[in-house]
């Protein structure tokens, strides 16, 4: 019965196709706070969505949030992007431009460490103190020349990297960021190449990451640093501009409904709709079609069957009633 009531996607026009992904994105979002942006923001999915490779993995796919500007300002990132993190004196004159910089993905801090609370080290001259102070920094040092000597430019750690590290690397024109959430280190690995390395030692060319171009950019009141070009795996990463943060919050629960919308579209050859005159799938109109298919179905068998066939048919009224109350209808 579901069967009868899809229709076959038409995939071998590009046109048709594209035009189809963007009316069920847009259906998506048309019950949302964004409705009156729908036509820019389904372009915006569907461009997303197709960016991916076949598997479309939905983790691809970032959303990252800058509040002030409208939300026309918001775009769309062929590639890796996310927000500047925290920064140490000298970052100011570390380079923010690259083309095809080898990257370092680390999980290892570069700062010296405080002493944990009653740590105690006992000495018996102030030159054993001293060997102590210099064993600290030569420990930092030797990870930073290591890094240096493997030929990368941009160097991020999930873990900080401290004022001497940043000021090392800004002397020798290196962009360092520390900090990096674990999620956006990783999209940047599997979009980049390489690995997570744990420590400083055996920095080769295949734990490095490559991309065509890197760049920090000011976004409204943000700063991003952004990856394009990516070889090893097709992302993208969503911008979104405007007001409160609970507004953006919701645009961007609302592109996640249509992300899915859309990825579903592409991975099946068939979609269920209902026609009312126009090209339309609105909440609960599947569920009502079907019902009224049961109770027709319903009246050409006798017995209990009816009755059993009657109550799934009631029992499927229940989601559009509930919408119906949800809008205070």
């Amino acid at each position: 019965m579901i069967f009868q009531l899809s229709f076959q996607i038409e995939k071998s026009n590009t046109v048709e196709h594209r035009a189809l992904l963007e009316k069920c994105a847009a259906t998506a979002l048309s019950s949302k706070l964004v409705s009156h942006q729908k036509g820019f923001f389904s372009k915006m999915v569907v461009d997303a969505v197709l960016l991916l490779d076949d598997l479309l993995p939905l983790n691809m796919i970032g959303i990252k949030k800058v509040n002030g500007g409208a939300l026309e300002d918001s775009i769309l990132v062929d590639g890796v992007s996310f927000k500047k993190t925290f920064s140490y004196a000298g970052f100011e004159m570390q380079p923010k431009k690259y083309n095809n910089p080898k990257i370092a993905l680390l999980n290892i801090e570069l700062e010296l460490k405080a002493e944990r609370d009653n740590a105690e080290v006992r000495v018996k001259s102030v030159s054993e103190y001293q060997k102590i102070v210099d064993a600290e920094w030569n420990i930092l040092y030797e990870k930073l020349d290591l890094i240096h000597k493997s030929g990368v430019q941009v160097v991020l750690s999930k873990l900080p990297i401290g004022d001497v590290a940043t000021q090392y690397f800004a002397d020798r024109d290196m962009f360092c960021a520390g900090r990096v959430p674990e999620e956006d280190l990783k999209r940047t690995m599997k979009a980049c190449g390489g690995s997570v390395m744990s420590t400083a030692h055996d920095l080769t060319d295949s734990v490095l990451g490559r991309c065509e171009y890197f760049e920090e950019k000011q976004i409204g009141g943000e700063r991003f640093n952004i990856f394009t070009g990516c070889p090893n795996a097709k992302t993208c990463t969503f911008i979104l501009r405007g007001g409160a943060e609970q507004f953006l919050e919701e645009t961007e629960r609302s592109l996640h409904d249509a992300i899915m919308i859309v990825r579903r579209t592409i991975k099946n050859d068939s979609v269920v709709a209902v026609y009312f005159g126009f090209f339309d799938i609105r909440g609960g109109a599947i569920e009502m079609e079907l019902s009224r298919a049961l109770r027709d179905y319903s009246r050409s068998i006798a017995g209990k069957e009816q009755l059993l066939i009657g109550a799934i048919a009631k029992a499927l009224e229940v989601i559009p009633r509930q919408l119906c109350d949800n809008c205070w209808f």
